[in-house]
């Protein structure tokens, strides 16, 4: 991107729409798993199809882009990290820095626009958002270098929440340069590990961000960044190409 951004809205805006479908192949596992795929993705740009191939395995789903697939993950993979799942293992900790895998269809479509509702709505359409979320907290962990700018609409969620707490108690650890954002409900202690950006306006309270910009050479950048356009609602995008992170994170350190 060359044009530097004005709102983290212009950075969804410019996610690209694909003629993109999931496919389940040969698909043996019960019927609520393909539910719960449909739920997960269907309200998108994503198509949700079910195919029988006698030369493929089994309980596999691939990603296709004009009739190219472009990435395959086994069904079981995104029953252990989405479908399966819900939001409250990240919050209590049971989703934890290194337990977090991203399967390659949901790596995949990356720079794609996303809208998604929460609970009561929807249970299911966020969890993505949150798997990319916690997927680049641990690229910063596990680099242990680096800047990371997370916004939580509320700083209370870092006290709150146990196992955020306990995320960025990790990364604190590491020599990671950790920026947070906020409306500032709660004020960390002087001993929380990062440094504090508050606001009562604006993308302060609107804005879902987690961008990690990597300063090692061949380590991975990665960004997700969410918008809320209506009470419960979010138009969202994650990206790994670097200079889109670099954007994104240039928006934020100039603009929050």
């Amino acid at each position: 991107m060359s044009d530097p951004l004005d709102s983290l809205a212009a950075f969804i805006e410019s996610g690209e729409i694909r003629d993109l479908s999931l496919a389940v192949v040969n698909r043996t596992r019960p019927q609520p798993i393909q539910d719960m795929l449909e739920e997960t993705f269907g309200g998108q740009s994503v198509d949700i199809e079910e195919l029988d191939d006698p030369d493929a395995e089994e309980n596999l789903v691939v990603l296709v882009e004009d009739d190219d697939v472009v990435a395959s993950s086994p069904l079981s993979a995104l029953e252990d990290e989405i479908l399966m799942v819900n939001s409250d293992l990240y919050i209590t900790r049971a989703k934890s820095l290194g337990d977090v895998t991203l399967p390659d269809v949901v790596a995949e479509l990356a720079d794609t626009r996303f809208r998604v509702r929460g609970y009561p709505v929807s249970n299911a359409e966020k969890l993505p958002l949150i798997l990319i979320s916690r997927y680049i907290e641990q690229l910063a962990w596990a680099h242990e270098s680096g800047r990371l700018r997370s916004s939580f609409q509320r700083l209370s969620r870092l006290d709150d929440e146990r196992g955020t707490r306990q995320v960025y108690r990790q990364l604190g650890e590491t020599a990671v340069d950790v920026h947070v954002y906020g409306v500032p409900d709660w004020i960390p202690p002087r001993s929380f590990p990062g440094v504090i950006h508050a606001g009562y306006h604006g993308e302060f309270r609107s804005s879902w961000f987690v961008v990690y910009h990597s300063t090692t050479k061949d380590a991975r950048s990665a960004a997700l960044v969410a918008e809320r356009v209506d009470e419960n609602e979010w138009d969202a995008v994650w990206t790994f190409r670097e200079d889109r992170v670099r954007a994104v994170n240039r928006y934020v350190e100039r603009a929050l």
